[in-house]
This record gives structure tokens, sequence and C-alpha cells, in this order.
């Protein structure tokens, strides 16, 4: 695998995909880690599985690249737990070559296989293709666009949120919440689904009340961002 030489760091955007790469082989977690954040996406790396899952925890991932040979649980291990719970695309990236080996990562739900030694532009435009292909996991939504509640403006397609004319500074586990519920369009959305198949429910009741914060004059009688008993949130847009 041939990485090109480096290029000078490039700050990324926010919506920029981001992806979990998950390999025991440091040289190839530095090569890949560099090579796909000059392409664009953001990048998170693990070492092995309980890296990978401790990963999960903080974040909501736009694919997973994952190799298949790795001590304790392997690739296939992970990508069958992950199936479990998520659609998450899964890239399996692993020196194994044979059909059988394909056969099995692809039954257990993985997109694409891609053996090593690789073409980095094989890698990316396989990333990409799983990427557009990717099944949303919660309800139906209406992409782009913005929405409005109280003083407050959501922009969906650049992740910007205003108040008035001042944009509120969040997070940016914070702007992926608050694009699924600005998509649902008043609809109500799952825990599970604001979760990504990764973090647990504490984790998104933290960052529920973030944005309560930052947007509810009351916190803890919120009037725009509502808890659905037994269901999970929605954002009362005007």
């Amino acid at each position: 695998m041939a990485i090109p030489s480096p290029k000078p760091r490039v700050e990324l955007p926010d919506h920029a995909p981001h992806v979990l790469v998950v390999d025991d082989d440091r040289r190839v977690r530095e090569l890949l880690t560099r090579f796909l954040a000059e392409q664009g996406f953001r990048v998170t790396a693990a070492a092995d599985v309980p890296e990978a899952r401790a990963r999960s925890q903080s974040f909501v991932f736009d694919a997973l690249v994952l190799d298949v040979m790795m001590p304790g649980e392997n690739g296939f291990d992970y990508a069958r737990q992950v199936r479990e719970t998520s659609r998450v695309p899964i890239l399996m990236l692993t020196a194994r070559s044979n059909s059988n080996d394909r056969v099995m990562g692809l039954e257990i739900g993985a997109d694409d296989y891609l053996p090593k030694p690789f073409e980095p532009r094989e890698l990316i435009l396989r990333l990409n293709n799983i990427i557009k292909r990717g099944v949303p996991t919660g309800p139906v939504r209406t992409p782009g666009g913005e929405v409005s509640f109280g003083p407050f403006t959501y922009k969906i397609d650049r992740g910007e949120l205003r108040r008035d004319d001042e944009s509120v500074k969040i997070s940016e586990r914070e702007r992926e919440i608050l694009t699924m519920l600005a998509e649902a369009r008043g609809g109500n959305v799952e825990r599970d689904a604001l979760a990504g198949g990764w973090a647990g429910e504490r984790t998104i009741d933290v960052q529920i009340n973030r944005l309560r914060r930052k947007t509810e004059v009351d916190p803890a009688n919120p009037i725009y961002l509502q808890t659905v008993r037994g269901v999970g949130y929605r954002l009362a847009v005007d």
C-alpha cells in the first residue's frame, strides 16, 4: 500500500464524513488516518475491538474500516456485533484475499471488502460508495433547508444554529443530534436512532441537556426540545 507524501494539514468542516479505522498495525493506522484526512474525512483510529467499542460511545460514525486479523476479537466479530444494532456502512480491510473470507464478511453484513495491499484511490472510491449507499437508521426525514423554533433557526445543510442574527456555538455531537431532530420536521426521533447504534442512553441525555441549556429559557421545562416518553425526543419546530 503506497500512501502519497504528506500534504499541508487542512481544517476539515464539521459535516465531513467521520470514519472509524480499526487496525492493530500502528503503521497502517497512522497511514490510513493521514491519507483519509487529506481526502476530506474526519478519522478516529482504534488498535483493537475494545478500543473501537469505547470510541463508539463518544462518536457517531459515517463508516467503519475494519481489519479482520486482530488479536482477541477480530474484525468479523466486531462487524457481527455492530450489525445487531446499526446499519452503519462497513468496509472490511484485510490481508486475507480468498473468496471464503470475502463471502463471510458480506454474509455478516459488511458493505464491501478490500484486500491488502490496495490502491489508496480504490479505498477512497469504495468508501465513498458505501457511504452514499448507506441507509438511514432513523425515521423518514426531509434533508436540507432550515427549521425555526422560537428565536432560533437551524440550517440543516450547514449545521448552523442561530439565535436571531447571532451564531450559537454547538459541538459536533450536538450538531449531529440537532440535524436528526430538524430533519424529522417536528416528528418523534427514537433514542436508538439518535444513538446511531453506538452511544448509550445516558450519553444521549447528556447531549440533549447541553442543547437545552443553549436553546431553552428554562432547561428543566423545555418548550422546543421535548421528551417523548417511551420513545425519544422531538423538536417543536414552527
